[in-house]
């Protein structure tokens, strides 16, 4: 049996609404995307399998909306957006959605009408990826995660470069359910950053304390700085290394 008729028999046995659901499955064995009681945000949700699986991982406790131009079936315990997830009326409905809770996953599933010329549906994919990667900045708070549906090929570096400065890290998965000829592979970016600072940037900072571990610590907008070797009172110039969600490490620059 072909791979393709196996996961569609499959989704038509467990009633979910397309076969797409089993790579959101997999997506989230492979990352460990949406646990229980997380706020899940779907981009191009139709016909809805993303959310029917997104609804199971996130349970009762969870928020599930999806967003789509097509009409969405109802679905029990979801949410759904009609619009284009571009304008900002979009947006603003689905921040009423999420009742001003800020979205812990926002994936995307979307795929471009496909024209039979790679390189013109390969460069659509990419557009839609960056449009979901910028909605998905606006609506993530710190430590949350971005899926994205895109076609390999040359574009796809410039991308994922953005979106490796807003996270943690990012990797491209391509998941058992997806067909053996396609291109498609996903995005998965894991934990989003909202600091002030970013590796290489060089800073002027004041050491107001002195950590557990013994660490300086300064403080730039609200966001904590970790610089070794210095002590409280200390004025100096220094380098971001690493930056994770709630925090960054620096190391002195004087002499740079």
């Amino acid at each position: 049996m072909a791979r393709k008729d196996e996961y569609y028999n499959r989704a038509k046995q467990q009633g979910y609404r397309s076969r797409a659901a089993y790579k959101l499955e997999q997506l989230n064995e492979t990352a460990g995307l949406v646990q229980s009681g997380d706020t899940v945000v779907d981009l191009g949700a139709a016909p809805g399998g993303w959310l029917q699986v997104a609804h199971e991982l996130a349970g009762e406790g969870g928020t599930v909306v999806g967003v789509d131009l097509q009409r969405i079936k109802p679905l029990e315990g979801v949410e759904t957006v009609r619009g284009d997830m571009t304008e900002e009326e979009t947006r603003e409905r689905i921040k009423h959605a999420l009742d001003g809770e800020e979205a812990d996953v926002v994936v995307s599933d979307m795929a471009p009408n496909m024209s039979g010329e790679y390189s013109l549906d390969h460069a659509r994919s990419v557009y839609l990826a960056r449009m979901a990667f910028e909605t998905a900045c606006e609506l993530l708070g710190p430590g949350g995660d971005f899926v994205a549906k895109v076609f390999d090929g040359p574009d796809l570096n410039d991308l994922k470069r953005d979106v490796e400065r807003e996270f943690d890290y990012v990797r491209e998965v391509r998941p058992e359910a997806s067909r053996k000829e396609s291109s498609e592979l996903y995005l998965v970016a894991k934990r989003r950053l909202t600091a002030p600072v970013r590796v290489g940037d060089k800073l002027d900072v004041e050491i107001e304390d002195v950590g557990n571990e013994g660490d300086g610590i300064a403080k730039v907008e609200g966001f904590t700085l970790f610089v070794p070797d210095t002590e409280a009172g200390d004025s100096l110039r220094v380098r971001v290394t690493d930056v994770k969600p709630r925090f960054a490490f620096a190391t002195r620059a004087d002499g740079e």
